[in-house]
């Protein structure tokens, strides 16, 4: 497997257990859309394998396709050329997505896309409803990862009554409804404050160490990629390649006083040169 890895970033050391199974493995990856204007090359020779249990975050400047990748890996964009497979499994055939591979994943976005008409509840038990799982089952689900996301005395309220963090909560809890192996995250915490913003990176932490998921993270914002990440890999745009995978040498879990030690700003500091580089070419 071919990487476009920065010696300065590999240099650091290893965060992922190479014990673990591969959980997602994307190789020769590739995405064109087709336009008015012509073809645009979105993706370009994504090579990348992703642990078991590993919370790997993609940063990148806007349009270098982070999002495109994580829909690809979410099995809502079919890819042009190439694999992904998860948990050894390909998740795409010939532009159709495997469903039994899709039950393995859970997806948040930035916007929680709660449902106004149900209540905490109710919407965190969806996916079990659409799939048929009986009522009593699934509100005990329900129940259960309201307590994980710290939504418990809110089950009978609406989304229009809770604050953007705490919608933010019911989208993630609904996501692992179905116990996913992998959940994808695509920039959730983009639309809060600062304040609350800290506080969902200790959760989504939190979360992802109690129910054993592997996470890939989508950010723009580099000192909440490292702080949450095992690794972060930076994606180049136009079209989007790998350039640097840097690994995060810090222990779980993370308290935000990590963010004043050397090694954290150390592996900040190379991906904002290495980002910046980008300026100059």
């Amino acid at each position: 497997m071919t990487m476009h890895v920065d010696s300065t970033l590999s240099s650091l050391p290893i965060a992922e257990d190479a014990d673990r199974p591969v959980e997602i493995r994307i190789d020769g990856l590739q995405k064109t859309y087709k336009t008015e204007r012509g073809s645009v090359e979105a993706l370009s020779d994504i090579n990348l394998e992703i642990r078991r249990r590993e919370f790997v975050s993609l940063i990148g400047r806007s349009g270098c396709g982070k999002t495109t990748l994580l829909r690809i890996m979410a099995g809502l964009v079919a890819p042009t050329a190439g694999q992904v497979e998860v948990g050894g499994k390909s998740l795409w055939h010939n532009g159709t997505v495997d469903s039994s591979v899709i039950k393995r994943l859970g997806v948040v976005f930035q916007d929680a896309n709660l449902f106004p008409w149900y209540s905490i509840e109710e919407n965190i038990a969806l996916p079990l409803k659409l799939r048929g799982v009986k009522k009593r089952e699934r509100l005990e689900r329900a129940r259960e990862l309201a307590g994980l996301v710290g939504l418990e005395k809110f089950l009978r309220s609406y989304p229009r009554e809770l604050s953007g963090g705490m919608r933010q909560r019911a989208a993630i809890a609904r996501a692992l409804s179905d116990n996913p192996e992998l959940l994808l995250m695509d920039e959730p915490f983009g639309a809060l404050d600062a304040l609350t913003r800290e506080k969902m990176n200790l959760e989504i932490q939190r979360i992802a160490l109690a129910t054993e998921a592997t996470v890939v993270f989508v950010t723009h914002d580099i000192e909440e990629a490292v702080f949450l990440g095992d690794r972060v890999v930076h994606l180049t745009p136009r079209p989007g390649r790998i350039k640097d995978i840097a690994d995060v040498p810090l222990s779980r879990p993370r308290a935000m006083e990590v963010q004043t030690g050397q090694e954290f700003n150390t592996v900040v500091a190379e991906l904002r040169a290495s980002l910046n580089q980008e300026d100059d070419q």
